[in-house]
């Protein structure tokens, strides 16, 4: 079975997002059990309608497309993929002919598969795309505005502030911030975030606390990792980049006594409860 590949040199595995667009709904749903099996996250869409709709808010790293769909012509769909997303593109086709072919990879996609296909060389083809995608955009820093995660350092920068935390906080961090606030289960994170290790998933509820006690404003009553009941984990990139910076940017306070006490904004001595109390 294929494996996730890591970012180079830092043991962290990487969380690519995949959009299949298929009309065949029975395919649609094996193509999309496959990639999950091997560590992908995926969104499927039945039509063009669908899919346009939501690339924009959820925009994939790889784009699965089938070139017959039943509100569209998928060449013309793949057309626009090309000129509007930067998104790689794999088209899957029953039209066989080299003429067929030239015409799927002139409209814009990376690759081109002939249906029927054996579900190895499917999940081939998706590794040897994302694999060129990866040598090309690796990137050094994540920036999520006050919050930036050195690639190459191992380092967190909070409000201008770095956190020092230990490898594995790090790795899970990285893992929950790359999910888009999509709640990943204790097994996704622990095999995402330490591949090779081999531990209990409660372990992900150790390292979730500590984690908290170091981003939190308030580890009792989190509001950037949340538990997702039933589920796991997710990671509010929302209130991190735009709830916090409402509540808690620094006001023409009077004195430093005034100064809220917050782990992002310094000293002070405004009390954890009127600083929650702002949020309701």
């Amino acid at each position: 079975m294929l494996k996730v590949s890591k970012i180079h040199d830092i043991g962290i595995a990487e969380v690519i997002y995949i959009s299949i667009i298929e009309g065949n709904s029975n395919l649609r749903s094996l193509l999309g059990w496959h990639l999950q099996q091997v560590g992908y996250v995926t969104h499927q869409y039945g039509s063009i309608q669908q899919a346009r709709n939501s690339l924009t808010t959820n925009p994939p790293t790889l784009v699965i497309l089938d070139s017959d769909l039943p509100d569209g012509d998928g060449l013309e769909f793949c057309q626009w993929l090309y000129q509007s997303h930067q998104a790689l593109i794999l088209m899957l086709s029953a039209k066989i002919t080299e003429k067929d072919v030239v015409k799927g990879l002139k409209a814009g996609a990376d690759d081109y598969l002939k249906k029927p296909f054996g579900m190895q060389e499917f999940l081939g083809r998706v590794e040897s795309l994302l694999r060129r995608f990866r040598v090309n955009n690796a990137p050094l820093v994540l920036d999520f505005g006050d919050l930036k995660i050195d690639l190459v350092q191992r380092r967190v920068e909070f409000r201008g502030e770095f956190i020092d935390l230990t490898p594995q906080e790090f790795s899970l961090l990285y893992v929950l911030s790359q999910a888009q606030g999509i709640p990943l289960s204790r097994s996704e994170l622990l095999r995402k975030a330490w591949p090779e290790a081999i531990e209990n998933q409660r372990t992900i509820d150790t390292h979730v606390l500590s984690l908290r006690k170091k981003i939190e404003l308030d580890p009792r009553q989190p509001n950037l990792i949340q538990t997702v009941r039933n589920v796991g984990y997710r990671f509010n990139l929302e209130i991190l980049q735009h709830q916090y910076q409402e509540n808690f940017a620094p006001k023409n306070y009077q004195s430093k006594n005034q100064l809220p006490n917050s782990p992002y904004l310094g000293n002070g001595r405004v009390t954890t409860e009127k600083l929650l109390a702002k949020q309701i």
